[in-house]
This record gives C-alpha cells, structure tokens and sequence, in this order.
C-alpha cells in the first residue's frame, strides 16, 4: 500500500479507519494491476492513469465510489454527480459485501469512460474497451 494511503488512514477515526482499510484491502487485491495515491485528496486507484475507484471520508458515512458505477448496472450502487460515477456508503466495515464489492471491482476493469482525457474533450466522456 501506498505511504500516502497509510498516512490517509492514520487521520481516520477507529471505525472509519477499519471501513477505509477493509475496502483498500479488497480493491488492492480485486485490482492488482491498478496503481493507487492520494487523488485530489483521497486514496484512489488508476488503470492504464484512468481513475476507476477510490473512496473518501464524507461528514456521514465513508463513500465507495466507481468512476465508471453508473454503467455497471448493480442495485448496490447509487449513481453520483453528473457523469457516469456510482457510489456506495458505509457508516460500519461490516456493510461492505465482499462479494459485491469483487463484482463490482471486476466490472471497474472491464467496464471504463475514458475520465483521463476529459478535459482535452472537454467534459464529453467517451467509453474505452
């Protein structure tokens, strides 16, 4: 793991810092060849520089987020904002489904909007694979 996603984790709370863990443990090991860092404040996991998960402490709950969720298709996941993300939130690590959470993960993979060249289109999302 990442020395930015320790140090991320080291400033949750107990619970928050459990749910934070169990998820990096899962998406690290759902996503092997992923590369993760601290993104705009927030531990998130890249394939081939493309953002496809990572989560963030909200004032609430702890926010599971897919870049590319809303094409999943998934009951578990609530779509996010204006463009193609889902989410899911957890307020307990144990919420967080493992099988779910390994569906959704594969579907992270294989399932992508190309958020890397969104500026150079200028907020248009076109999808990759």
């Amino acid at each position: 793991m990442a020395n930015d996603i320790i140090s991320y984790h080291a400033t949750l709370a107990t619970s928050d810092r459990e749910i934070c863990e169990r998820l990096q443990a899962t998406i690290t090991s759902g996503l092997p060849e992923a590369t993760s860092k601290i993104w705009h404040g927030h531990p998130v996991w890249f394939l081939d520089g493309n953002p496809v998960v990572g989560y963030d402490r909200l004032k609430a709950s702890v926010r599971l987020l897919f870049w590319s969720g809303q094409s999943f298709d998934e009951p578990g996941l609530r779509s996010e904002g204006t463009f193609k993300a889902a989410e899911a939130r957890y307020t307990a690590a144990d919420q967080i489904d493992e099988q779910d959470l390994r569906r959704w993960l594969a579907k992270a993979r294989d399932i992508q909007w190309d958020y890397k060249n969104i500026v150079k289109r200028r907020g248009v999302l076109e999808r990759l694979k």
